[in-house]
């Protein structure tokens, strides 16, 4: 980045970043050099994703080159400079590459060592420790003080067989301050048994506060703003409740299908693999109730409240579909019903939602990409300007692509008759903020921790059961469509109003 482009703090050093696992970190400075190994580091997520997140917390100082070093590990056979072939394409911006910003990625690409191993056996992860161990030993490092950061870049099929061996092969010695951290990222699970499975199993070989289950979703500029919105303007509070909001829609739409990933997104469907954790973890956001303070702790107890609150899944109030050409991909079954669009329409009962519906709709192979949170408000009583054709008000976050917040209002049209017509309030992030480079999601995972999952899985693991058990059909759409006619009827039985005409237009420079 260029000079004067980041608007934060930069961090000097990791030491008294963070607080140790098991000692007070009023007591104890985290000293020791900090070993980011990214298990998977030759697939699409680690080099798309995990490396680039990396390198931008490099850029801005979180990862100090004199106490960090990355290892990436992998079934695949090839030697560091291969890996750092692989990933240095995704570290360069698309255009206006400084010689600043090569030097940063070539730098940073140093940091990188490559180990090669399976994921059940303890050859490769003790080679893996080895490799660990030498760096630390070369940075004078006390025994025991190291710290060791794990992040699982792979299907959770793998999850418990990887904990073990770095359980067995790749831990720190003692803690003297130090501590061994693994994160794993949802989906978790395909229903709740196999989640608490799943957890029970990780649960076994470390504690709680060396285990991070995260959601990158949460992690995105927007998302992470809605609490700010939602508390710190006084303007929310009174409107923020069933008295004035009809409906609340969160989508997320894809323009692509699965893209030679069709074996790999069958197992798990678009509900599993966007709406129970994504489009949930947002929903919890947008209605939880004001917490004590920013904690984890309290922010995780309110969101779980939320969920408590939801009421079961009723089958009228899902629409399912599949898109014409899923099943030609040879990875696919023939007779899949695994969905590739779903609506789901969630209600809550609690005080404050009583009687609105959270419709929850995600799919692929759309008409558009986008992902947003649209609140829309009820009708004005008393409608002296006949303007209700013309829309309701509609509080909007876009978390993609074009990140903006805009309010649609009821305007007077410039003229001399009293005609009305809708327009907005604007904040749009590339227009507002030039200057600042909003940080991937990614980029906040190492620092992120999740609410309790078992909740959002109670929610949708019947529903999904009875999905895999063929009592619930997709309906076929075409690719490039708004998804199967359903889902728009069940928008307008659950009381959203389209407005017609109303096109919002990103401002420009």
């Amino acid at each position: 980045m260029e000079s004067g482009q980041w608007h934060m703090e930069k961090r000097l050093s990791f030491k008294n970043a963070s607080s140790t696992d098991n000692i007070d970190s009023e007591n104890v400075l985290e000293c020791g050099t900090l070993s980011i190994v990214v298990l998977g580091a030759s697939g699409d997520l680690a080099k798309k994703k995990t490396f680039p997140a990396l390198f931008n917390l490099y850029r801005q100082g979180f990862l100090p080159p004199n106490e960090v070093h990355i290892f990436g590990y992998a079934r695949s056979k090839m030697s560091d400079d291969d890996l750092k072939d692989r990933i240095r394409g995704y570290l360069l911006p698309s255009k206006n590459v400084t010689s600043q910003i090569s030097e940063d990625v070539a730098s940073f690409l140093r940091l990188i060592k490559y180990v090669s191993g399976s994921y059940e056996s303890e050859e490769g992860f003790r080679l893996l420790h080895k490799e660990i161990s030498k760096y630390e030993c070369e940075q004078h490092t006390q025994d025991g003080v190291s710290r060791r950061l794990f992040y699982l870049a792979l299907p959770p099929s793998v999850y418990p067989s990887v904990c073990r061996m770095i359980k067995l092969c790749c831990m720190n010695n003692s803690d003297n301050g130090g501590w061994t951290r693994v994160i794993v990222e949802k989906p978790f699970g395909k229903d709740l048994d196999s989640a608490e499975q799943l957890s029970s199993q990780i649960g076994e070989l470390f504690n709680e506060s060396q285990i991070y289950r995260i959601d990158h979703y949460l992690g995105k500029e927007l998302v992470q703003n809605l609490l700010v919105m939602r508390f710190a303007n006084r303007l929310f509070l009174p409107i923020w409740n069933r008295d004035n909001i009809d409906n609340v829609q969160i989508v997320f739409k894809e323009d692509f299908g699965t893209e030679g990933r069709g074996g790999y997104f069958d197992e798990y469907g678009i509900i599993r693999d966007i709406i129970q954790n994504h489009l949930l973890q947002v929903l919890c956001l947008v209605a939880m109730e004001k917490p004590v303070s920013l904690t984890p702790e309290n922010i995780r107890d309110e969101k779980v409240k939320v969920l408590q609150a939801v009421n079961p899944i009723n089958d009228e109030e899902v629409v399912l579909g599949q898109y014409e050409g899923y099943r030609e991909d040879p990875t696919v079954p023939k007779d899949s019903n695994t969905p590739t669009f779903a609506t789901v329409v969630l209600r809550i009962h609690n005080e404050r939602w009583e009687g609105v519906p959270f419709i929850l709709k995600a799919g692929k192979a759309l008409d558009s990409r986008k992902a947003e949170i649209r609140v829309q408000f009820k009708d004005v009583p008393g409608d002296i300007f006949k303007c209700r054709k013309q829309g309701r008000n509609e509080f909007v976050i876009k978390l993609q692509p074009l990140e903006a917040i805009y309010m649609k209002l009821t305007m007077k049209q410039p003229g001399l008759d009293m005609s009305t017509v809708q327009s907005e309030l604007d904040l749009s992030y590339k227009q507002r903020y030039h200057e600042v480079v909003i940080p991937e999601a990614y980029e906040r995972l190492i620092l992120d921790t999740l609410f309790r999952f078992q909740a959002a899985w109670e929610i949708f693991t019947p529903l999904l059961h009875r999905i895999d058990q063929g009592q619930l059909k997709c309906a076929p759409y075409k690719p490039g469509s708004r998804g199967p006619a359903g889902a728009d009827e069940l928008l307008h039985r659950a009381g959203y109003v389209q407005t017609h005409g109303y096109i919002w237009v990103p401002p420009t420079l």
